[in-house]
């Protein structure tokens, strides 16, 4: 019983972090605006604009807690190679 409330409390108490991750290098978005900004927003982030940087395709977006990224994307196959801190 007590291992059940136990990892009850746990599982709520990471459902904050789960709602909140970010997307990591490797993860899948798509090549084209509309296919990234719906893969991005389903980790969290809100794609505020697109912007090509050097040969990569860069999002600016905003987690759930405010906080700016910089999300590259390969061009070539659609996965994150890269993500910043903006600030």
């Amino acid at each position: 019983m007590t291992t059940r409330i136990l990892l009850s409390a746990l599982a709520l108490a990471a459902l904050p972090l789960a709602a909140a991750a970010m997307p990591q290098v490797g993860d899948m978005v798509g090549t084209n605006p509309e296919d990234a900004t719906a893969a991005l927003a389903g980790f969290g982030c809100t794609v505020d604009e697109f912007e090509a940087e050097d040969g990569m395709i860069e999002a600016k977006c905003t987690d759930e807690t405010g906080k700016m990224w910089e999300v590259y994307i390969d061009p070539a196959d659609g996965t994150v190679a890269q993500i910043k801190d903006e600030d």
